[in-house]
């Protein structure tokens, strides 16, 4: 789980979105309201809205520069409702079930009805790899032991 955890409310600009997507190199924004999770906002979302790069409506280009305005539009508008979390003590092997029975690719993580992080399909491979490396670490040993005996 990641706890640095950035969000949204549902009255902001996707602006802000497409900020944290790009310059904080985020794929999920949870949304949130009175300290509550209510909705999730991913890449894909943003770029839905925004349309096929040819949408004119989408993105309005300023003849005087290079400048692109991402046309005004609210998270609300966006998001998806009905969020799956999970708790901090949620087993890796079920949240990675939820994820891929739902195909999601995050879960905000919720304590006392509060966002204290978000688990991601990276958290769940890097996991995934670090325990695959020892298994196969220790079956490298035991094959060593083996035929040194």
């Amino acid at each position: 789980m990641t706890s640095k955890v950035f969000t949204v409310a549902p009255h902001d600009m996707i602006d802000r979105v497409f900020f944290l997507i790009h310059y904080e190199k985020v794929r999920h924004l949870p949304v949130v309201e009175k300290g509550k999770v209510i909705g999730i906002v991913s890449d894909r979302d943003m770029y839905k809205a925004l349309g096929p790069k040819s949408n004119s409506n989408a993105i309005e280009a300023n003849t005087a520069s290079t400048e692109l305005h991402v046309i005004p539009k609210k998270v609300m508008n966006i998001m998806r409702r009905g969020v799956l979390t999970v708790e901090p003590d949620t087993l890796a092997s079920d949240a990675a079930g939820i994820m891929a029975e739902h195909k999601v690719g995050a879960l905000p993580v919720i304590k006392d009805e509060k966002l204290v992080g978000i688990l991601s399909a990276t958290d769940i491979l890097r996991v995934f790899s670090k325990l695959e490396h020892a298994r196969e670490e220790r079956e490298k040993r035991i094959a060593e032991g083996v035929s040194h005996q």
